[in-house]
């Protein structure tokens, strides 16, 4: 049987409970409706069964809704693991365990259970809002075991919060010293989920209309980038993604290439830029980099493939942080070997007649290349084309011609629209010809002298093959709106009152955008030396401390750690030995203790100061008087609260002139 002192006191359950809900909140977003709806469920039964007596549910039926469970999340899911899969599983076996929840040692558990509840949070977020909510819950959860550890009533809120934010204030400098000085390892300790890191929007490895005026409402961080020197200007800023060569007369795709399709040969010019990127996660492969990088100073665990795309060799789940050189004068791939060349010129049979026919029409003409292009983008130019957030949309089965019916009929569209129909018009035209999707552009943040590249930025573009010129960036976006190149996205859409956000002339200089580029560059401060503390980095920041190698870094690591060890040891030792009063009466009365010690005449350790006075007085009939002025000041100081200067004064002049 439980014995009485194990039982779980009310109070301390309805701490739990609330720890609990606090713990588990910033899932909410991530777990499915149902999962939170039952988390919160058996929460609010528990409370309610807690204040009116209910008994616990049967066995049998803890064991049904259990079996439900798993159910329920095998049935979401597919699975029960993974990133996801596992938290969901975990948040509703933490909440039936409440059912069950009767004696102190149920709540141990439940207090392990919530410690690992929270290191789930960094696989959907390890930004510093995230760290100081997790450093707040541990604070919490630390108190309810220092309250279920305590014997007899529970601790008020006050204390409890006290001495739990006290033992957290110590781990701090422990925690500081492991995070610099623990040797790192290329990768985690330990195998994450498949699935593991944050999702989030952002470019994907096709393309079809409507799906990158969507991107433009976020203003989440795609990179961020810092230049050596003079940055380039705007219209450079070029940021190279999934190069798509494939189209079914909808959607673009990357398609397929030849085997023999290796890296193409590339000649630049010697002006180039030297830059860093920090990547935020994607979940895809691909890395950024300015056209056109440099081979050389690639990432090591990265390589660039036959469409001259920066891809890593896995998906890219924290934070990455890379070096490049980029040449914004090149020639890539001056020749263009057959099957390349048939794949850049792939069309579907029978789609968008009338394309096909104004390019052929163009070539009937006697154009060649060259003034092909120039053709389409004096078309894009000079007639009526609108280039806007809200264009007219398609339907893939009712609009089978999209690119006929965006060049002559609806002619309103964002950066896929005209980059699709430019790539068929030269395909139609028989030049080779890809779409390149990436971002353009970037916004400086003063704070920190650095460029922020947001998914709202995202842009798609084309490249065309020239016979001795190579495959040559052709945007035909900036025909139609050269201010989204020169100035950016806010600039160019028309349509923009209501996303004023995205226009830097709209923005300012308040105090919100000010405050904006702080926090902005307190996270990218964040990502660089917390984030982004890799081996590399680690490995950089001890050469600077003489530190160089590992032996020297597990030296300095036991020796600071022992420091701040002996340190706290100490502390926690004063709290424990006897304390020494040091009032000033009381030092004063303590001289007299010892000198009339050497006398003969000690206090005993029960004895008062009147009563010590009258028996040195019966002792010493010469000392009465003094002695007995002296106990009365004392007395007065120490117990009466007189806290008098000139009492104190008389006190010791008293003593300092007895003679004994």
């Amino acid at each position: 049987m439980t014995a009485a002192a194990d039982f779980l006191p009310r109070a301390l359950l309805f701490r739990l409970v609330a720890v609990l809900a606090v713990v588990l909140a910033p899932h909410a977003q991530h777990l499915p409706l149902w999962a939170s709806l039952f988390v919160a469920a058996v929460g609010t039964w528990r409370v309610l069964a807690a204040l009116r007596q209910w008994r616990q549910p049967p066995r049998w039926v803890r064991f049904a809704v259990t079996i439900a469970a798993f159910a329920g999340v095998f049935a979401t899911f597919g699975r029960i693991s993974g990133q996801t899969a596992g938290v969901t599983l975990l948040a509703v076996m933490a909440a039936l365990k409440l059912t069950e929840l009767n004696a102190r040692r149920d709540l141990m558990v439940m207090v392990l259970m919530m410690y690992f509840i929270l290191v789930t949070h960094f696989l959907f977020s390890q930004e510093i809002w995230t760290i100081a909510y997790l450093l707040a819950c541990v604070v919490l959860i630390t108190g309810l075991l220092i309250d279920a550890a305590h014997p007899g009533s529970s601790l008020t809120v006050r204390d409890m919060l006290r001495m739990s934010g006290g033992l957290v204030a110590q781990s701090l400098p422990v925690m500081a010293v492991l995070f610099v000085l623990f040797p790192r390892i290329p990768g985690p300790l330990w195998g994450l989920p498949a699935d593991s890191g944050a999702s989030r929007s952002g470019l994907a490895d096709d393309m079809a209309p409507g799906e990158f005026n969507q991107l433009i409402e976020s203003r989440e961080v795609a990179f961020r980038v810092r230049f050596d020197g003079v940055p380039p200007p705007m219209r450079e800023r070029y940021w190279r993604g999934p190069v798509l060569g494939h189209f079914d007369g909808w959607r673009w795709e990357t398609g397929r290439r030849p085997r023999s399709a290796g890296q193409p040969p590339m000649e630049a010019e010697n002006r180039r830029y030297r830059y860093e990127i920090e990547l935020e996660p994607t979940q895809r492969r691909w890395l950024f980099a300015m056209d056109l990088p440099r081979p050389l100073d690639l990432p090591n665990d990265a390589s660039l493939n036959a469409d001259y795309q920066l891809v890593a060799n896995a998906d890219i789940k924290e934070l990455r942080v890379y070096r490049l050189e980029s040449f914004p004068s090149y020639r890539l791939q001056p020749e263009l070997p057959e099957p390349l060349r048939h794949t850049f010129l792939q069309l579907p049979a029978g789609r968008n007649p009338r394309s096909l026919a104004l390019a052929q029409g163009w070539r009937d003409k006697g154009l060649d290349d060259a003034q092909v292009v120039d053709a389409a983008l004096a078309m894009y130019r000079d007639e009526q084309f609108f280039y806007t957030l809200k264009p007219p949309q398609f339907d893939r089965q009712r609009d089978a011609d999209t690119v006929d019916k965006f060049l002559f009929e609806t002619r309103r569209g964002f950066c896929e629209h005209y980059a699709s129909s430019f790539t068929v018009l030269m395909r139609a035209a028989g030049i080779p010809a890809r779409v390149v999707t990436g971002y353009q552009g970037g916004q400086r943040n003063d704070v920190g002298d650095y460029f922020v590249v947001r998914q709202s930025e995202a842009h798609a573009w084309s490249e065309v093959w020239l016979p001795g010129r190579g495959w040559v960036r052709v945007d035909p976006t900036a025909a139609v709106a050269p201010q989204r190149v020169e100035d950016g996205i806010g600039a160019a859409l028309s349509d923009a009152a209501d996303l004023a956000a995205l226009d830097p002339a709209r923005r300012g200089a308040g105090l919100l955008t000010i405050l904006a580029a702080r926090w902005d560059w307190a996270n990218e401060q964040w990502n660089r030396w917390v984030l982004g503390y890799g081996p590399a980095v680690q490995q950089d920041f001890m050469q600077r401390l003489g530190l160089v190698d590992w032996s020297d870094m597990i030296v300095a690591l036991t020796v600071i750690l022992s420091a701040i060890l002996a340190v706290l040891g100490l502390a926690l030792m004063r709290q424990v030995m006897p304390r020494h009063d040091a009032e000033p009466a009381l030092k004063t009365w303590r001289k007299l203790q010892k000198r009339l010690a050497r006398a003969g005449l000690a206090q005993k350790p029960d004895e008062g100061p009147r009563d010590f006075a009258l028996r040195v007085a019966a002792a010493r009939p010469d000392l009465a008087a003094a002695i007995g002025r002296i106990s009365g000041l004392y007395v007065q100081l120490r117990y009466l609260g007189g806290a008098d200067p000139a009492a104190l004064r008389e006190l010791r002049q008293a003593v300092g002139t007895l003679q004994v």
